[in-house]
């Protein structure tokens, strides 16, 4: 039995690279032999679109799992990805917080539902840009929260709301929950800004910060139109090689044995 770890990719800002971080991150786990699960659990389905999954198949997913104890291996779809596996989302999940308002569990329906999941590595759960509780059902049930921040004037600020809602959860619903790295997306080495806000992140978390910085990469932002990660529609441009890295700076640091 494999012993998973479950990690959200968090950030209540929007437009920061957590769905492209989700997707390429996954993929380049996976083609490091790690079984990878991902778990869509934005109502706009970026995650599922990025892996060329129309709407017509996302029927069943996410939704159904918060809401009505469908078994997450009932709701898995295999991707054309080796080693990876997608749980979707709809726009139902827009009507999710009005729906469980009433359950005494309603922040714990994903945690009970991936108790009984143990084919996987490691399970990567792309959040919403909000602080909601499809989030909250992400956090009480992952090990680590791994956040994609945006080389910017105001990136700090919101790291820092977040950081305290992290530690919030672990000492209230969740201690195995801790953060376990930021990484710079959209990162411009010649920007005066980008090298400042590194500057400050670092010296703000020092090792929580990854090594690895992801650059702004136009066939980073290309692939999701074409139903494909990055690593697959264009393996050899910056914004893969960064996510490569990324990889094995995570699988690295997971103490995970590379064949």
């Amino acid at each position: 039995m494999i012993k998973k770890k479950i990690y959200s990719v968090i950030n209540q800002k929007g437009g920061v690279g957590k769905t492209t971080t989700t997707i390429n991150l996954g993929t380049a786990m996976a083609a490091c032999d790690a079984k990878v699960l991902l778990i869509d659990m934005d109502p706009q389905g970026n995650l599922s679109t990025g892996l060329g999954v129309p709407p017509i198949n996302r029927a069943t997913g996410i939704y159904n799992i918060l809401t009505s104890n469908k078994k997450i291996q009932d709701c898995l779809l295999k991707t054309e990805i080796p080693n990876l596996d997608l749980v979707t989302a709809n726009d139902d999940l827009l009507g999710v917080e009005i729906e469980l308002s009433s359950s005494d569990d309603r922040a714990l329906r994903l945690k009970k539902a991936l108790e009984g999941v143990n084919n996987y590595d490691f399970i990567l759960l792309d959040c919403p840009p909000a602080l909601n509780i499809i989030t909250l059902n992400a956090l009480a049930a992952s090990d680590g929260a791994l956040v994609p921040l945006q080389a910017e004037f105001y990136a700090l600020e919101g790291l820092s709301q977040l950081l305290k809602t992290i530690k919030s959860i672990s000492s209230t619903v969740n201690s195995r929950l801790k953060l376990s790295g930021v990484v710079l997306t959209m990162f411009d080495k010649r920007n005066n800004l980008s090298v400042q806000v590194e500057e400050d992140v670092r010296g703000y978390l020092g090792g929580d910060v990854f090594l690895t910085k992801i650059p702004r990469n136009i066939r980073l932002s290309e692939a999701p139109s074409h139903g494909l990660p990055a690593l697959i529609y264009d393996h050899k441009c910056t914004g893969s090689k960064a996510y490569i890295d990324l990889a094995r700076e995570f699988l690295k640091r997971e103490g995970w044995k590379f064949k």
